[in-house]
């Protein structure tokens, strides 16, 4: 508990529950009373200063990023201004709603002027002719306070204003804790609230006051608004608090909560976490075994846990013990998708039962965790299906927990678990302490998403975990695997496996979405989709490891979506789900906050609409690696690489948006090119080998591209091939203008072209994919993928020495499992990007496939 948590334990539960669900809307407007609420009343109100406190933690409300703070007083602008002493960054409004900080909302009328100040000459009479009884002066109007007069004298006050000047057309009156205010505008809170609301363009509002005046205010909320009366007597606010003490206690708990919310919630560094898979779906699991994302149906479906990206209340499935510590470590069982993390007294072993996929069933996903050990343990089951957007209960029923309202069925079975479920209002969350000891040391909580039952599973659970795993640890027995770190490419290999989706063939790029390529930035796609480049360049790397079915399961993916053109493969998207169907529309979910603190989280991805030539060589590349492997082409391979050969043939002349999917406008990226020619360089070398029958015009299209590419993409000012015919900017993807074969290696042109990117992108163990201006806020990291790139320049020229420390130097990048993200923080030593990557991966194992080749 923190110390802001024991100054408020005297607040109403129910406030406190509705203070977390406010604090959690993506723009929050927070808007209080001055007198009574901020300030203690004083029996003179130009001595009310407000409490130290609150004035610290409006200040610190203030600063937090999509989040507003407002005072509104019924003293006049000015008066509020000198006593307050707020920060600039509150909003002030004063004389209830007339005055904003920025002048009158409407200037006054010859008429209002000359009635205001027969009011003020009104009120001065009456002040001057009673003891204790002050005038306060505003720009519409004035106030009688009547705080320091005896009860009949401010009776008697009170009486003449409403006979005399209150009764006046054209007159407002706003009585208030012994004050009455008069003003010739007809504003109150309410009104001030709801332009604030409009002009700050607030998703809810919390509002705290105290008086009559308040009421207009609290009238005025509605749906996720929250009203807070501070001290007694009727009201419409839906909670109360005692005094101004308790208002800096709720004001300071309000801070802590939506900081925590909006930066993260100990977001852990993007590559500790680790990758569970069953071959049709995916999870990650945080190094103090945390199951902190998961999505279900598919792995591009809604999260049902998205701790990752919006912490606790974005869902997770925790196991821990009671008195947790550090944890003395976490490992992937070797040969395994299985991952075990062990405390003193507690191991929780993790893994993705794959039979039902093996069983034909590839709409359940069943994720098992297996608690062994002898202490106490805390364990915490909180499902937040669709990102959190669908609402739902958790009923304990026999042997677990259904849980409901959800559009997928689901299930935890717990047998000897009694849980305590508790509500936020909006979501249940299921805790439980385990006494291990009493269940003979061990328990299995099986997850199942997809079946509503917690019977027992007719196999056990050992033989499941062995029909699961063991076909992976043959798997990686069966692969040609390097002497230079066999393990760590057995890693990556599973790594690649477990992202390739066994039901349809599609690979994904990522198992997530909107992890930053800089932190508190706007950087964050949605990579869980089939990209034809990175899916064939995935495929391919196993099959340089010997595995065929991968790349075999992907040309069916592709044949679908090839069929998908109507036969004209020159119109593919560079991108689809994993079923192979179109992408939807790039959305963001603005509820979650993102990994530490990183908005927006985003929902598929907007690049399925650009133009990107290069995608056919990845392709074509992928299909070549297989015939050799195989020793043969067969029908359908050799269809996939004439219709990659076609697609060129008819668009490799046009500009596109290139492999880095840059939001401006299309260039001729010399990548691209070098992509198209690599197309037909394939083509033609699978005709010589192969028996592929040849288009006539292949020979010369290819030596056209070439020639192209190689006088164009040259920029003699740079001394480099650049990003672009014609650009200055460099991009570590044209290394591949050597790197395929294009130009020869003992090309001067490549030697410069390497050196300036090495000088130009190249940052200890990472390599910048640009420098330029991209048209997006901020920065990225370096691309772990560029970096392999870069070793693989090396060894074509002769720097061995430079690949093997650049090598090395890429291995550290990995987590303690040993997976890596997408991108590289030199400076801040951490990951960044989606994660776990496949372009990592496979960059680490080409690497070390071509070191290995050299020793």
């Amino acid at each position: 508990m923190t110390d802001t948590e024991q100054t408020v334990t005297s607040f109403d539960p129910a406030l406190r529950t509705a203070l977390t669900k406010l604090a959690r809307v993506p723009q929050l407007l927070i808007a209080c009373d001055y007198d009574g609420t901020l300030a203690p009343i004083v029996t003179n109100p130009s001595t009310a200063t407000p409490r130290p406190e609150s004035v610290a933690a409006l200040r610190a409300l203030a600063n937090l990023s999509q989040t507003k703070v407002a005072v509104i007083s019924g003293r006049a602008l000015r008066d509020l201004a000198a006593l307050s002493r707020l920060p600039s960054e509150v909003h002030l409004v004063g004389s209830h709603g007339s005055e904003f900080d920025v002048g009158f909302t409407h200037a006054l009328s010859a008429e209002q002027v000359s009635l205001r100040n027969k009011i003020i000459e009104a009120l001065t009479s009456i002040a001057e002719a009673h003891s204790g009884v002050r005038i306060e002066l505003k720009p519409a109007g004035a106030a009688l306070h009547t705080r320091e007069a005896d009860r009949p004298t401010a009776s008697a006050v009170l009486k003449e204003i409403t006979s005399g000047p209150a009764a006046w057309e054209g007159v407002q009156v706003v009585e208030g804790k012994e004050v009455v205010d008069l003003s010739v505008v007809t504003k109150h809170k309410g009104n001030a609230l709801d332009d604030l609301r409009q002009q700050l363009g607030a998703s809810a509002v919390l509002f705290i006051g105290d008086d009559i005046t308040d009421e207009n205010a609290f009238a005025s909320l509605h749906g996720p608004d929250i009203g807070v009366r501070v001290g007694a007597g009727s009201t419409r606010a839906a909670y109360r608090i005692n005094d101004t003490l308790e208002v800096a206690q709720l004001l300071a708990t309000l801070v802590e909560i939506r900081r925590s919310w909006l930066h993260g919630e100990h977001a852990q560094p993007i590559q500790r976490h680790s990758m569970l898979s069953d071959g049709a779906n995916i999870a990650l699991v945080t190094p103090d075994a945390r199951i902190t994302w998961m999505c279900h149906p598919r792995p591009d479906s809604g999260a049902v846990f998205a701790d990752l990206l919006g912490g606790s209340p974005a869902g997770h499935f925790t196991a821990q013990p009671v008195d947790a510590g550090l944890t003395q470590s976490q490992r992937y069982i070797p040969g395994t998708m299985t991952v075990e993390t062990k405390w003193a007294g507690l191991t929780v072993t993790d893994w993705m039962d794959s039979t039902p996929l093996h069983g034909g069933d590839a709409h359940t996903t069943v994720l098992i965790r297996q608690l062994s050990g002898r202490v106490p343990t805390r364990v915490e089951f909180a499902p937040r299906p669709e990102f959190g957007q669908t609402q739902v209960r958790l009923q304990p029923l026999g042997d677990g927990l259904l849980v409901l309202g959800a559009n997928e069925p689901m299930a935890l079975r717990s047998p000897g678990v009694e849980w305590q479920v508790v509500s936020d209002g909006e979501h249940d969350t299921a805790k439980a302490t385990v006494d291990l000891a009493a269940l003979g040391g061990e328990l299995v909580l099986e997850l199942r998403c997809g079946a509503d039952n917690v019977a027992p599973h007719p196999t056990e659970v050992s033989q499941r975990w062995s029909d699961t795993e063991e076909s992976r640890r043959d798997w990686v027995k069966q692969l040609d695997l390097p002497m230079r770190d066999p393990d760590m490419v057995a890693r990556s290999a599973l790594t690649l496996k477990g992202l390739c989706h066994e039901p349809t063939g599609g690979i994904m790029a990522a198992a997530t979405t909107s992890l930053p390529e800089h932190l508190g930035g706007i950087r964050n796609w949605d990579y869980r989709f089939c990209w034809l480049r990175d899916g064939s360049m995935t495929a391919r790397a196993l099959v340089n490891l010997g595995s065929l079915h991968e790349a075999e399961n992907f040309f069916r993916w592709v044949s679908g979506v090839v069929d998908s053109t109507g036969g004209h493969p020159e119109w593919l998207a560079p991108l689809y789900t994993i079923d192979g169907q179109p992408l939807g529309p790039e959305a963001v979910i603005d509820t979650l906050p993102g990994y530490a603190g990183s908005r927006p989280v985003r929902i598929s991805n907007a690049a399925n609409r650009q133009v990107q030539l290069d995608v056919f060589g990845p392709v074509a590349e992928l299909v070549a690696a297989v015939a050799e492997r195989r020793g043969k082409l067969d029908a359908f391979e050799s269809s996939v690489i004439t219709s990659m050969a076609n697609a060129v043939e008819r668009r490799w002349h046009e500009p596109d948006h290139g492999v880095w999917e840059e939001r401006q406008a299309p260039r001729h990226h010399v990548y691209s090119k070098v992509m198209c020619w690599k197309t037909i360089e394939r083509a033609l070398f699978l005709s010589e080998n192969y028996g592929l029958k040849a288009n006539p015009g292949w020979h010369d299209l290819r030596d056209k591209i070439a020639e192209n590419v190689i006088d164009l993409g040259w920029h003699e000012g740079v001394g480099a091939y650049t990003a672009a015919y014609g650009d200055t900017d460099l991009d570590a993807a044209s290394l591949w203008i050597g790197l395929s074969g294009l130009l020869s290696a003992d090309d001067p042109r490549f030697t410069k072209t390497i050196e300036a990117i090495e000088a130009g992108l190249r940052s200890g163990p990472t390599v910048y994919r640009y420098r330029k201006d991209d048209g997006m806020p901020g920065t990225e990291g370096g691309f772990i993928l560029c970096a392999s790139w870069l070793a693989e320049a090396y060894l074509l020229i002769g720097r061995k020495t430079d690949a093997e420390d650049l090598y090395q130097q890429i291995l550290h990048c990995a987590g303690p499992t040993g997976l890596l993200a997408e991108e590289w923080d030199p400076i801040a030593e951490r990951g960044l990007g989606n994660h776990p990557q496949a372009y990592s991966h496979l960059g680490l194992i080409r690497c070390a496939l071509l070191l290995d080749k050299l020793d």
